[in-house]
Parts: structure tokens; C-alpha cells; sequence
């Protein structure tokens, strides 16, 4: 029996208790889902370097049809992509001048919706929260996933400017675009250009903290498309996306044509390469 658990039996107030118990049960459940998400992930990647179920059964004195179920069963490793056992979604809250109140984009809406939905489908805990007007929020936590670009917090400005490829700028012309340093490329909204078209560009990335302590995971659109296209493509490929990079910060963007009645992505497609953070940096 753990200590942990001795603790927790030895609690004389019910109501404690129950609370303790509630809350240890959560923690464990977390725990016990990125185990069996680890588990499956060993037996995949060992299975992919060539060896067969038979012999990781061998070495890991488990049986051959025991290994075949954890390959086949549990959470899939590529949740991972999003965080370990919780995460939590930010989206931003907008100041609505005409009106005189802060209110929140439908596409934000439906992007942070559609965010927690694919975490749950993970095995991931899921909560919710909004960067307020003033665009502070603390980005210092595990697991976080941010629908924000930098022009709405100061916060996530900072973090933007870590990417050492892609750099957020505002044209001579006035509107937000998004420049590869590497290859010079200006990646421009299709709202912005001229015939204006349905097209927008969105953002995907694993940064750093200010903390130094970990990654946060940052979405965002030249315009709330962008961030839905994102979204859409984390639905389809992110089994691909995590192949690529794994846990380690990368960037890229996505190109998104949409709707213009909806605003629904009808087609999304990388524009540039994932680039991995570790291997730009230390060329």
C-alpha cells in the first residue's frame, strides 16, 4: 500500500475523504491512460524497427497475444501530439467597441470546441478557458493548447517571436502576414490580397514556455479560418504530424481554402515543411 494511500484511508472527515478519493481516482485514471499509451507506443515502435510480436513477446516475457492486443488497443500514442493526460484549450475573448462588450468569434468557438472533442477522442482530459481582452494569460502550465495569434496578447507575441523560422509581420500595406526566413516566402491571407479570394493562412507550432520549463502547443490564422484549418488538418494528420516531430518543437503552416459562406475548411495543405526547432537551431 502506498503512502499515498495510507493518507488518504486515514482522512476521519467524510467530505475530505470523498473529495481525496475523487480527486485521486482522477490522477490515477490520467496515469493509468498515459501508461497504457507509453505501453502501446513501445510495442509500435518496436514492431516498426522490424522485430515481430513473437519476439518482443519473448524479450518482454510477455505472451505473442498479449503483445498484439496492446498493439491494437488503448489510447494511440499520436495523442500525445496535444499533451499527456490533461490539457487544457485557450481561445480568445474579443473587445466588441460598437457594442461596448467582449464577446467571442464563432470560429474560435468552433475551433476550441472541435480541439477539446479531439483530445477526449485521445483519452485526454480536456478544460477550457478564454486569453481575456487584455491577452494575458499564463502560458507557464503542462499541456497547453492555445488558439491565439499575436496581435490579440502580448503573451503570445513573445512566444511567437522564439520560432527562429517563421516570424509574424504586418505588410507596408497594412495586413498580417507570415514570413519564412529560410526561403523569403511572405505568406499572405487570400482576404488580404487583391482579387481578394477565400484562402487564409494558419500557424502550427510547439514553442517554449517563457519559464524554460516545457512546450505549449500555439494555433492561430492570419483570420479565424486559418485557426479552423489548423484544426482540421490536426484532425486528419495527426498521426502523420506526430511521426514527423514527435513531442519536439517544430512550426509550420497551413494553407486553407474555405467556404465564404461558412467559413468551413474545404481543402487544407502544409505550404512549407515542418520545421523541426532542434535542427534549424543548430544549423
Amino acid at each position: 500500500m502506498s503512502d499515498e494511500l495510507q493518507r488518504i484511508m486515514a482522512i476521519d472527515d467524510p467530505y475530505l475523504l470523498l473529495r481525496e478519493v475523487t480527486t485521486r481516482l482522477a490522477d490515477a485514471q490520467q496515469e493509468v491512460t498515459e501508461l497504457a499509451r507509453l505501453r502501446r507506443r513501445v510495442v509500435q515502435d518496436l514492431h516498426a524497427q522490424g522485430l515481430s510480436y513473437a519476439q518482443i513477446a519473448a524479450k518482454a516475457g510477455l505472451s505473442r497475444g498479449r503483445i498484439h492486443q496492446i498493439r491494437h488497443t488503448g489510447p494511440a500514442p499520436e495523442g500525445a501530439f496535444l499533451g499527456s493526460g490533461a490539457v487544457t484549450v485557450a481561445t480568445p475573448l474579443r473587445r466588441d467597441d460598437e457594442r461596448g462588450r467582449t464577446v467571442v468569434a464563432v470560429d474560435d468557438v468552433s475551433s476550441g470546441k472541435r480541439l477539446e472533442d479531439l483530445a477526449r477522442s485521445y483519452g485526454l482530459a480536456v478544460a477550457s478557458e478564454h486569453v481575456p481582452v487584455s491577452g494575458e494569460i499564463d502560458l507557464n502550465r503542462d499541456g497547453l493548447v492555445v488558439v491565439c495569434g499575436p496581435r490579440m496578447s502580448q503573451d503570445m507575441w513573445n512566444t511567437y517571436a522564439q520560432d527562429p523560422v517563421l516570424r509574424w509581420e504586418k505588410a507596408e500595406d497594412g495586413p498580417w502576414t507570415v514570413v519564412d526566413r529560410l526561403t523569403g516566402t511572405v505568406h499572405r491571407s487570400g482576404q488580404d490580397s487583391d482579387p481578394a479570394r477565400s484562402y487564409d493562412i494558419g500557424y502550427l507550432g510547439r514553442l517554449p514556455r517563457p519559464d524554460g520549463k516545457g512546450s505549449l502547443l500555439a494555433i492561430a490564422g492570419i483570420h479565424t479560418q486559418g485557426s479552423l484549418g489548423v484544426v482540421q488538418l490536426l484532425a486528419s494528420e495527426l498521426n502523420s504530424l506526430w511521426g514527423q516531430v514527435g513531442d519536439r518543437r517544430f512550426s509550420t503552416l497551413v494553407g486553407v481554402e474555405y467556404d465564404p459562406e461558412t467559413n468551413e475548411p474545404r481543402s487544407v495543405e502544409l505550404v512549407c515543411p515542418l520545421y523541426r526547432h532542434d535542427e534549424e537551431t543548430a544549423g
